[in-house]
């Protein structure tokens, strides 16, 4: 296809149309709606890993749309009443579709190119970590969106009805759905099958190499299907060209991942440590390592004041990722953070010194993906008091009214705690850190005297 066939093939067809709806839509999700692709480590404009894995997601909307406007393409010789005149003259069917699918695959792998680049314009100055694992991510991307709209095509022109478009479009929002909703609940060997991919939830997380080769093979297939579609001109051809895409769909449940441990994995590189003495943060987040290196180093010195042999010699940010649920896992002689946790990531200055305190002394027992306000609060502003010698509101509390509850709870507390013999003191505050430690007992219950529960 050569440039001047290029440009009669946009100026006659909706592929403009197509990859402008794409691209427009999908930046109006993404400026307009305040969703979590906005928010903490995981942002989409924090982390190349996140920019291609965000951008993914939104094919869950963006590929029923690029089906049907591939479809609506695939109408146009039906409507134009050509489609006999075409077939009786010299030119091979093959040529005339891949000039109609070559065009549109290029406008929309166009639009896709130029969301990613709007991402990765905003992505270069926020981070340090720069790498190409995030390509395949998007390449895949691109291409599902070029294999929907062929095979929309495909369907188009096999099945010319007014109906075809939208009844595509919706039967491929429905897929794309009910996939999701296996991704979130019991994923299994076919919930990659989806284009889409679930919401970005830990920043050290990405797809593993086999699921980009299954969906590769997959997206091929359903493409191979929709050109055979494109050329075929009886019915037994049409249930011939149905072949690839079964076929493909064979091979990458084959080659797909079975087990969601597999499907989603952590990110060896970007998870590599990087070290200023005993602090170290992951190599994701190697430009905060100075902000964090002198506030890491005085909560050690002070952990240590307070609580001697016992304390964390180390502050580490946690690179385990564990499933929605589990029980966070902690150490003892080590402070581990994560940089979305609340006080973490609302400390400025001086306060992240008391929040990596808070850390070391009650690291909090919240199962992954849960949100909770109470005892854990409560006994990290006590033990932060204890060792600073003073009450203070740690950041990341919230409103004021729950920094007054927090206060209220707290305050008795901490008085009575000081008023205590300092071995007793200490007893407690190893009790608490116990109960903290291995989340089996309430740290609050043990501040105040009581059995651990």
């Amino acid at each position: 296809m050569n440039v001047r066939v290029l440009r009669i093939e946009l100026r006659r067809s909706v592929a403009p149309w197509a990859g402008a709806v794409v691209l427009t839509t999908a930046l109006a999700f993404l400026y307009l709606v305040d969703a979590a692709w906005w928010r903490g480590t995981t942002a989409w404009t924090a982390q190349w890993t996140s920019m291609a894995l965000w951008t993914r997601a939104l094919l869950g909307y963006l590929w029923p749309l690029a089906v049907g406007l591939g479809a609506l393409q695939g109408l146009r010789d039906h409507r134009s009443k050509v489609s006999e005149l075409l077939t009786t003259t010299s030119r091979p069917a093959w040529h005339r579709a891949a000039t109609l699918a070559g065009t549109t695959a290029i406008t929309l792998a166009s639009a896709f190119a130029l969301l990613v680049l709007v991402g990765a314009v905003q992505v270069l100055p926020n981070t340090k970590y720069t790498h190409l694992g995030w390509l395949p991510i998007s390449l895949v991307g691109a291409l599902s969106l070029v294999a929907g709209a062929v095979l929309g095509m495909g369907a188009g022109r096999a099945l010319p009805s007014a109906l075809t478009p939208p009844a595509l479009a919706m039967g491929a929002f429905v897929f794309t759905a009910l996939m999701h909703m296996s991704l979130g609940t019991e994923p299994n060997r076919v919930s990659p099958l989806s284009p889409a991919v679930q919401e970005v939830r830990e920043v050290l997380v990405t797809l593993s190499a086999s699921v980009h080769v299954g969906q590769t093979i997959w997206l091929l297939g359903m493409a191979a299907t929709g050109f055979a579609l494109l050329v075929a001109a009886t019915p037994r051809t049409r249930l011939l060209a149905l072949t690839p895409v079964l076929v493909g769909a064979v091979i990458a449940l084959l080659v797909l991942p079975s087990d969601p441990r597999r499907m989603y994995v952590v990110d060896e590189a970007a998870a590599e440590l990087v070290c200023d003495g005993p602090v170290c943060v992951t190599k994701t987040h190697q430009a905060r390592l100075t902000g964090l290196a002198g506030p890491g180093k005085e909560a050690l010195r002070l952990l240590h004041a307070a609580l001697g042999g016992q304390a964390p010699v180390s502050v580490r940010e946690n690179t385990a990722v564990l499933p929605d649920g589990a029980t966070p896992q902690w150490y003892g002689k080590t402070v581990l953070f994560d940089f979305d946790d609340d006080i973490i990531a609302a400390a400025k200055g001086e306060e992240l010194t008391w929040a990596l305190i808070a850390k070391g002394m009650v690291p909090g027992c919240t199962p992954v993906g849960w949100s909770s306000f109470g005892g854990d609060q409560f006994a990290q502003t006590v033990a932060v008091g204890w060792v600073l010698g003073d009450l203070r509101s740690l950041p990341g509390t919230g409103s004021a009214s729950l920094r007054r509850e927090v206060d209220a709870e707290a305050r008795p507390v901490w008085t009575e705690l000081k008023a205590l013999p300092r071995a007793e003191q200490l007893s407690r505050i190893n009790a608490m850190r116990a109960a903290a430690l291995s989340c089996k007992g309430d740290a609050f219950d043990a501040l105040k005297g009581g059995a651990p529960r």
